[in-house]
């Protein structure tokens, strides 16, 4: 089983993460991700462990746990599609084209999304025309519902 570990102390090594999870059973892997310029810890990283019940075990237990006055966060780590399609649940924009919602930044297409330049989505109003209601996060284009923006969507005839 895969398993995220997120919520780390940027000091924490490899080898010590994969201790804590040694405890409850057999570590096939432990990897921490770092930034690929500076090479510092993002604070999050995946263990592997071949069974399955030593790490709901890991789960149950490290999940909450304080590691040098962190409080971590564990769960078992979802699989990306293979084929390159996204979950459903969106992300957090950042020229972001397609998922299935956002939160800003240069989003284009999906199903919603807040604010920052999105055009496209299923939700979420817009920054004119309509009914001025929906998420009004700043040149929001297109949707379907709440609003319209200032192309598609509900709008007047006339002002």
């Amino acid at each position: 089983m895969n398993i995220f570990v997120g919520s780390l102390p940027f000091s924490l090594e490899e080898a010590e993460l994969k201790g804590f999870f040694e405890e409850y059973g057999e570590v096939a892997s432990a990897r921490i991700i770092t930034d690929k310029f500076s090479g510092r810890s993002k604070g999050f990283g995946f263990i592997e462990m071949p069974n399955d019940e030593e790490a709901k075990k890991a789960i149950e237990e490290l999940n909450g746990a304080e590691v040098d006055g962190r409080t971590i966060v564990v769960n078992e780590s979802i699989e990306k599609p293979k084929d390159g399609t996204r979950r459903p649940g969106g992300s957090g924009g950042g020229f972001n084209r397609g998922g299935a919602g956002g939160g800003g930044g240069f989003n284009r297409g999906g199903a919603g999304g807040g604010g920052g330049y999105n055009r496209g989505g299923g939700s979420g109003g817009g920054d004119r025309g309509g009914d001025r209601g929906g998420d009004r996060g700043g040149f929001n284009r297109g949707g379907s519902s709440a609003g319209g923006g200032d192309r598609g969507g509900s709008r007047r005839s006339s002002y």
